[in-house]
């Protein structure tokens, strides 16, 4: 792990919780909570919905990157990263020296979470299928980045951060 940058990097596909544990285990680290979605959004001053609407995935992937780039340099508390940072190379490279954490949620529970995909713009339309797709496709990817995984599929979030301080001061 890198003396510098975060404590923990959180990555794992839409539904998977992300966001929720990342708060939940900033608050008990006393750190700071960074989600680069928020920062994609911050720097364009556009949804990501939007900008993949109105400019593309490949354009989304490319500000995906800089932001993730940028918030390994510049955050020290917990970073939750969007459910396909892991796609770029570069992104699974800068990751390396960083403790990672995988969120893992089956397809039922994941569907449940995320709903109708309403601000999921990989989501629109058959969300079932679509995310099946996603699981399938970045499960490996995610394995390889990560230090930890923890499941998530039927566990409160409360529960999840407890497993993984648990895992964070490697007393499980």
């Amino acid at each position: 792990m890198s003396p510098e940058g975060p404590k923990l990097v959180i990555v794992g596909p839409p539904g998977a919780g992300k966001t929720t544990v990342a708060t939940l285990l900033a608050e008990r680290l006393g750190v700071d909570v960074r989600d680069t979605d928020a920062d994609v959004e911050a720097a364009t001053g556009m949804a990501v919905a939007d900008i993949f609407i109105e400019k593309g995935e490949a354009a989304f992937r490319e500000l995906e990157e800089e932001a993730v780039a940028k918030a390994l340099v510049e955050h020290a508390g917990v970073l939750a990263l969007g459910g396909g940072a892991v796609l770029s190379e570069r992104t699974r490279e800068t990751l390396r020296p960083h403790r990672v954490l995988y969120l893992e949620v089956g397809l039922a529970a994941a569907v449940q979470r995320v709903g109708l995909g309403v601000g999921r713009p990989l989501l629109l339309g058959n969300v079932r299928s679509t995310l099946k797709r996603l699981l399938d496709e970045r499960a490996p990817l995610y394995q390889a980045v990560a230090d930890i995984t923890i499941k998530t599929d039927g566990v409160d979030p409360a529960v999840v951060a407890d497993r993984v301080m648990d895992e964070l001061r490697g007393d499980a």
